[in-house]
């Protein structure tokens, strides 16, 4: 009974650490097909390129 028990305990970690690695390239593939990412990118660029022309305004006003 001890030795099933010590058994458990010593493959607890390495199949714990499977399911882990298992679940996250499960999601990872999902992730990856997904076609509104790709969109959100050229959103968020533009708002970069938006924030960085308003800083450009007021660096431009500072210096008067």
């Amino acid at each position: 009974m001890h030795s099933l028990l010590y058994g458990l305990a010593v493959l607890a970690c390495p199949v714990g650490m499977g399911v882990m690695m298992w679940m996250m390239m499960r999601g990872h593939r999902q992730g990856a097909s997904d076609a509104g990412g790709h969109d959100q990118v050229a959103q968020l660029r533009a708002e970069i390129d938006q924030l960085k022309a308003e800083r450009g305004e007021q660096h431009a006003k500072a210096k008067r």
